[in-house]
């Protein structure tokens, strides 16, 4: 990682640890545009925007991570909770079920499936629903 994007990425970190999401952003972007294939920075990047209540954006970023890392177990409860928050619950669950599968000894995870799968019972229409024997 070049210099620059590396410190651009520590002190993103940093912001984002602070709770300044969106300086946090403004440099993760960068490191972004410098280094486009590191999932970490990626990564980041999504939990900053997640956080700033961008989840459509946040979703992006955490799908890149999910491109360049397909067994990135917290892509995909990032993904999950993107999904969730948009509305797309049956997605959100999937994403979700897959994080617990890869990590399930998680209880942030594990959490995060239930809240889920009980909203996606209550506001899925029967025959929409994954476990209707229809």
């Amino acid at each position: 990682m070049p210099p620059h994007a590396y410190d651009w990425y520590q002190r993103g970190m940093s912001l984002l640890e602070a709770g300044d999401v969106h300086a946090a952003a403004t440099l993760l972007e960068r490191a972004a545009a410098a280094e486009p294939n590191k999932s970490s920075i990626h990564e980041a990047l999504a939990r900053a925007y997640f956080r700033s209540g961008r989840f459509k954006t946040a979703l992006d970023h955490f799908r890149r991570v999910l491109e360049i890392s397909p067994a990135n177990d917290y892509a995909h409860f990032g993904v999950g909770l993107c999904l969730g928050r948009l509305g797309r619950l049956r997605e959100a669950v999937g994403h979700l079920r897959m994080a617990n599968v890869m990590q399930p000894d998680n209880p942030e995870y594990r959490e995060a499936l239930e809240r889920w799968e009980h909203h996606a019972d209550l506001f899925l229409e029967p025959e929409a629903r994954p476990d209707d024997d229809r």
